[in-house]
């Protein structure tokens, strides 16, 4: 029997629990980390972020060598082929590589794991079921809710995890669609249609939103929404699925589209229309628990809940369902409950799409500014008037900075190209120290770099753009 008596309970595995566990035991605490799988490191390193990542590398190189985009470097390629289980087996490698890792963290720092799924019991006791049949007894003097999201489905659309499935059956596809139907055009869909488009397959996104992409800065919006279209992926906007039939092998959908009922047929349906909290599981009636009717935890703004032992983050509590949101939210509630003074600033969070080329946006968009009456001013530039971009064949793009019109504060920052998520780290570091446009133009950027693109953006916010 394991000693279960610990300072801290940590519920879930993922992003933010285990790096919450991790800094909680930075700080003294003795710490336990309850998670429902053999691997730790949630959804995002098993089954979302890391090996969606790990496909759309993949598949974005098989492209450009089967699409001869190497020809303009000088390099000729002959006939490619697709490996399809080989580069699945990489994907799952780097997966069990980096699951692995969080194990070893957790060893390096005497965190105790428990694979089962844990139950209040109280406010400060959790009863784990056992994945081994088990059960154990968890006492803590506080817990951290970090259960994570799981995909949600649409009335008519029964999912079977085969033929019609989520993001997790598309990362496993034991061959390439011959057509693929993605029901929501968001984040996950449209990394996942790039993922199986660049391979091979037609795909159709129908998306109930009339606006492509509607929560981003629509300027950038608009220039994504074009260049997916330019690769193949069709995109249906306004339209409202209704229904998901299958037949053997294949699938009927039928959608309503102004007002007229359609029907389209392909071999496997990605439903990307969604995620709800991870919270049907805890048994939070037994502690009463305050939720909002989608079960969404209610915390303060230092992630306490309504029972004072009872923490919670990322994706259980409101706001954006990020991993990097979850991670900084985890270490900020344990450095509270160690008396330091956590800190997470919503205005300086990313949000990544992982196409090609990719999009990121943090901060205000141009519609919010507008919509709130926020004076401002802007600043653009383009990745084709760039040198490294040039030399990377990679031309197509801009960085985008919003700043106050009195003041200079940049107020939102947005890119769309390569590398798109690693420039997205200046704009995030520039508004959480309240930085402006000056700031960011006068501080030298090295030659030849991507980054001179956010300089010469910052720039043209002030008016003294220079190459162009």
């Amino acid at each position: 029997m394991t000693d279960s008596n610990f300072d801290l309970a940590v519920v879930g595995a993922g992003p933010g629990g285990y790096v919450a566990a991790i800094r909680a035991a930075q700080l003294g605490m003795k710490v336990a980390c309850i998670d429902k799988n053999t691997q730790l490191g949630g959804t995002c390193l098993r089954v979302g972020c890391i090996p969606s990542k790990a496909l759309l590398e993949s598949s974005e190189r098989y492209y450009e060598a089967a699409q001869g985009a190497f020809g303009v470097h000088g390099i000729q390629i002959g006939s490619v082929a697709l490996d399809l289980p080989t580069m699945l087996a990489r994907k799952d490698k780097i997966v069990e590589q980096l699951t692995s890792g969080v194990a070893g963290l957790f060893k390096k720092h005497q965190i105790t794991a428990f694979h089962g799924v844990g139950r209040f019991a109280s406010a400060e006791r959790l009863e784990v079921s056992l994945l081994d049949g088990g059960t154990e007894t968890v006492h803590a003097k506080n817990i951290l809710v970090a259960t994570g999201s799981e995909p949600t489905s649409i009335p008519g659309v029964t999912l079977d995890h085969d033929r019609i499935g989520t993001s997790t059956a598309a990362l496993s596809y034991d061959r390439v669609p011959e057509h693929l139907i993605v029901i929501g055009g968001g984040y996950i869909g449209l990394e996942m249609g790039s993922v199986w488009r660049r391979l091979g397959s037609q795909v159709t996104v129908l998306e109930f939103m009339p606006t492509f992409l509607p929560a981003i800065d629509q300027e950038i919006a608009r220039q994504a929404q074009r260049a997916f279209r330019k690769q193949g992926l069709e995109i249906k906007l306004g339209v409202r699925v209704t229904g998901a039939q299958r037949e053997g092998d294949r699938v009927r959908v039928s959608y309503d589209e102004k007002g007229e009922t359609k029907t389209i047929e392909g071999d496997r349906v990605l439903v990307s229309t969604g995620r709800r909290a991870n919270t049907d599981g805890l048994r939070p009636d037994a502690i009463g628990l305050a939720m909002d009717k989608r079960g969404v935890i209610q915390v303060d703004r230092h992630y306490r809940t309504n029972v004072p032992s009872v923490w919670a983050i990322g994706d259980v509590i409101p706001g954006p369902m990020l991993a990097h949101k979850a991670e900084d939210e985890g270490i900020a509630a344990v450095e509270t409950m160690a008396g330091d003074a956590g800190h997470v600033n919503y205005d300086a969070i990313p949000g990544i799409i992982y196409t090609h080329p990719e999009v990121a946006g943090i901060g205000k968009t141009e519609q919010q500014l507008q919509a709130e009456q926020i004076e401002y001013r802007k600043g653009t530039f383009p990745f084709a008037a760039n040198g490294r971009a040039k030399a990377m064949a990679e031309t197509e793009g801009m960085v985008k900075i919003l700043t106050h019109a009195q003041t200079d504060r940049i107020l939102g920052f947005h890119v769309i190209g390569a590398h798109a998520s690693d420039l997205a780290a200046e704009g995030a570091v520039a508004i959480e120290f309240s930085a402006t446009a000056e700031d960011l133009a006068r501080s030298t950027h090295a030659h030849p770099t991507l980054s001179e693109i956010v300089k010469e953006a910052a720039l043209a916010a002030i008016g003294r753009v220079i190459h162009i």
